[in-house]
């Protein structure tokens, strides 16, 4: 049993440095530390073991200059002005009527809704909206590490509920947006690092939904055993 919450925990974990990573990449254009990180070792046979790559010019690029390059591509892609992906839900899902699609809609408030259930808050110096593709990585991050907390203390009860409610909201929103997003990111990215983390990006959530699923097949086989 020890082990088994251990392992659970330990997977908790991973997933959560997975969005908090994912959150840093897409929340902002990167800075040079963030980027130094992207640049190590460590993070280089991560991606060469998941078939990806960030590019020899990534690697090869002095920190200070990529970040420069980087910003631009960032604005070009997500900011504007000019044709731009919103990184935010409410400019992605269909609602059958195109017309509801604008920022602060029917998303942006189950978003926040949702976040407020959860008994997390935004920090101060947030000032975007709820459905910002970051802040939703970020409530999955913040709802892993509670969940791994919870297996390390033998707090069974709050670890599940910690899991169950990422199921939920991974489901309600992130499955319905997230991998159409990355795609167009693909699609237009022009520099290599955007376009490799767009793919890190759809796979991650792939092996998410893959995760959740097995959860759920693993627990009614557990209730009919």
């Amino acid at each position: 049993m020890e082990t088994a919450r251990q392992d659970k925990a330990e997977t908790a974990t991973a997933r959560s440095n997975v969005y908090g990573l994912l959150a840093s990449v897409f929340r902002a254009e990167p800075n040079v530390a963030l980027i130094r990180e992207l640049q190590s070792p460590g993070f280089l046979a991560a991606f060469s073991a998941l078939g990806l790559s960030l590019g020899d010019e990534f690697h090869n690029t002095a920190p200070n200059q990529l970040a420069e390059d980087l910003a631009l591509e960032y604005t070009r892609l997500f900011i504007g002005p000019g044709p731009r992906i919103s990184p935010h839900e409410s400019l992605h899902v269909e609602l059958g009527n195109i017309s509801e699609n604008a920022l602060w809609g029917p998303q942006t408030v189950e978003v926040k809704r949702f976040i407020e259930a959860t008994g997390l808050s935004y920090d101060d110096k947030f000032t975007g909206l709820p459905d910002h593709i970051a802040a939703e990585f970020e409530l999955m991050q913040k709802l892993a590490e509670r969940e791994a907390q919870g297996w390390r203390e033998g707090d069974e009860e709050d670890a599940r509920w910690c899991s169950q409610a990422q199921k939920q909201f991974f489901e309600d929103h992130i499955l319905a947006w997230v991998p159409r997003f990355s795609d167009r990111v693909i699609d237009v990215a022009e520099q290599p690092f955007y376009r490799e983390m767009a793919k890190v990006m759809k796979g991650f959530v792939g092996l998410e939904n893959d995760g959740f699923r097995n959860a759920v097949s693993e627990l009614v086989q557990g209730v009919s055993a």
